[in-house]
């Protein structure tokens, strides 16, 4: 559900004259609040080892539980895109980021308990100091390495992550020497 059904009183005053404001807004009549829902900034993270597989998680909660993923998740408060990424990968895999390379972004939706998050995804391709022993934690309810011509973007719940799979293995992110390309 939409912030604009599921929120019908101002979280400054409480009235119940929280009104349509425009498109992403509502405004209050009573108190003059204006709650602008803006997207959440989230980070995933592209992780290829030595043999050109990629790194796939399982989802360990919902939404899209059991399906594929990568690792990441939201940004904190005071928190940069890249400090995110190296947090995310510490806590789900139990591993140190010694590289984030910003990729792209896209614009994503995401459920939470019963509201729709707009969301922003910011992809980076991330080296890590060991790939070895990588511990399924937090969310994340196991992880492999999948061959790149194995992969099936379809396998991804979230709909940002399954494009940016896409994007991933048809654009040559990777050089010849497994560097990245940004896009």
């Amino acid at each position: 559900m939409y912030f604009s059904k599921l929120f019908t009183h101002c979280p400054a005053c409480g009235s119940s004259k929280f009104v349509q404001n425009n498109e992403k807004s509502k405004r209050c009549t009573s108190c003059g609040f204006v709650f602008y829902m803006n997207a959440s900034a989230a980070v995933a993270a592209f992780i290829v080892n030595s043999s050109s597989e990629l790194l796939v998680c399982v989802r360990g909660k919902e939404p899209e539980k059991g399906t594929f993923d990568l690792p990441g998740g939201f940004i904190d408060e005071n928190e940069s895109a890249e400090e995110a990424v190296s947090r995310e990968i510490a806590e789900e895999l139990k591993a140190i980021v010694v590289h984030a390379q910003y990729l792209f972004s896209l614009p994503n939706e995401y459920e939470y308990s019963g509201l729709t998050v707009p969301t922003l995804d910011m992809f980076f391709a991330c080296n890590l100091d060991d790939l070895t022993n990588l511990q399924p934690s937090d969310d994340v309810a196991d992880c492999f390495f999948v061959p790149m011509s194995e992969l099936n973007p379809a396998l991804f719940g979230l709909k940002s992550v399954r494009k940016a799979v896409t994007i991933f293995l048809k654009s040559e992110l990777l050089t010849p020497k497994g560097e990245y390309r940004a896009i």
